[in-house]
């Protein structure tokens, strides 16, 4: 009897541990050819012209009002917790730190992936379920350079772009709230600012960016390209693309950021 119900348990623990193993051993080929076909000839050009346009060009205005409700909030919260201790001149740089090196690639890679991972989900999900990559095949074309490696490709350039304008514009932010509601000097405060700002501040936000451009258009793609049973299926690689990228950013977030202060 207790053999049995060892036996049991067993086989409900090994059931979803082998399944996760399968889909980590699938994500993991995914990966290896999506990486080969994105470095190697020939390249789709007028694709990841594309691809750069809808996911920087078109994902400007949500990352600025993101970022720049960011920097004002982060400047009121700090105020107000260190005028108690008569600090509030570190407002400057506890802006340009939060800012730089996580709140606008956080905010970045979090709105991108709502907005761009839903979509390359959605859209090669699409052409899974009606068989259009199998049409692609036929033709002689490969799915992974025609549909992956320009996201791929496009998601890894603009990203950090996208960073380094949100940092402009969270830092931008937080001077409006410092001079205009809790009566900073103009002068001081942009010499304060330009005074703390380091280059590993700038090259923390733009690796980050890299990084969750290449988790955002890899789950995107990675879902979309295993997605099945009609329109359900769709939606449901939509939803996993979202939700894996966001929970992935997150967890690459802290990793990198213990790479770079970690002694």
């Amino acid at each position: 009897m207790l053999g049995k119900i060892i036996e049991n348990s067993l086989r409900k623990l090994g059931k979803p541990l082998v399944s996760f193993i399968f889909r980590l051993g699938q994500l993991s080929q995914f990966i290896a050819q999506s990486l080969y076909h994105t470095v190697t000839p020939p390249f789709y050009l007028r694709l990841v012209g594309r691809q750069l346009m809808d996911i920087g060009f078109y994902s400007l205005p949500v990352v600025a009002l993101t970022t720049i409700f960011a920097g004002m909030v982060i400047a009121l919260q700090t105020y107000s917790g260190f005028s108690s201790y008569g600090a509030e001149s570190a407002v400057a740089q506890v802006v340009l730190i939060a800012v730089t090196r996580e709140l606008a690639p956080v905010f970045c890679g979090l709105m991108v992936a709502g907005r761009i991972g839903a979509a390359m989900a959605a859209e090669i999900g699409t052409m899974r379920v009606t068989e259009q990559i199998d049409a692609l095949v036929t033709l002689s074309t490969n799915p992974f350079k025609y549909l992956v490696a320009p996201r791929l490709l496009a998601g890894v350039i603009v990203l950090p772009l996208l960073v380094l304008i949100g940092d402009i514009i969270g830092i931008f932010g937080g001077y409006v709230v410092a001079i205009y509601q809790l009566g900073f000097n103009p002068a001081n405060y942009i010499n304060s600012t330009i005074n703390e700002l380091q280059s590993i501040d700038i090259m923390i936000g733009v690796t980050k960016g890299a990084v969750f451009g290449f988790i955002i258009s890899l789950m995107g793609c990675y879902n979309g390209y295993k997605s099945k049973g009609g329109a359900q299926g769709v939606g449901d690689a939509t939803t996993n693309a979202v939700v894996a990228s966001s929970i992935l950013i997150l967890i690459f977030n802290y990793i990198i950021t213990g790479m770079f202060f970690t002694k």
